[in-house]
């Protein structure tokens, strides 16, 4: 009857997860304490970097432009449109040497801005994006009137339906 003693199976101790846990945790503050180190500039950092940030600070020339008007202009609109009149005023940026060249051909910037407008259909003028687009528009066609690089940017300074 001794053989009818069962025997319990042996089972084998677990091994502790605490070892793993703090090796991953010490990883961890190695890595974000090396990074700050680094990034910092405690290691690998030299002087020049601190002296050129703190020249840096200054801020930038502004550009030499002048700014030349173009004569406010009232369109008729087709006879269709809510609105009957548009009025329109703009400001070219040209740089600051070829402001006298720009201010000797304005009629001829007025007549091509003036004719692309009277060209516009109503829908044109009424969609939320429509200013963004006829700017682009307008800018171009004046650049080609003027040159290359005489004209900068058509800045608009009143674009009102009546």
């Amino acid at each position: 009857m001794t053989d009818a003693v069962a025997e319990a199976p042996q089972e084998t101790p677990k091994s502790s997860k605490l070892p793993l846990i703090l090796g991953l945790v010490a990883a961890l503050l190695g890595g974000g304490g090396g990074f700050y180190a680094t990034y910092s500039g405690m290691l690998f950092g030299d002087e020049s970097t601190e002296s050129a940030e703190q020249t840096d600070t200054a801020p930038d020339a502004l550009p030499d432009v002048a700014f030349v008007a173009v004569d406010p202009m009232v369109v008729s609109l087709s006879p269709g449109a809510q609105s009957r009149h548009l009025r329109f005023r703009a400001q070219l940026e040209v740089p600051s040497q070829y402001a006298s060249d720009v201010e000797s051909i304005l009629p001829r910037v007025v007549d091509v801005l003036n004719g692309y407008l009277r060209a516009l259909e109503t829908a044109d003028i009424e969609s939320p994006s429509a200013l963004t687009r006829l700017r682009a528009q307008m800018l171009r066609r004046v650049q080609i009137v003027a040159g290359p690089g005489r004209i900068n940017d058509l800045l608009i300074m009143e674009f009102v339906l009546n």
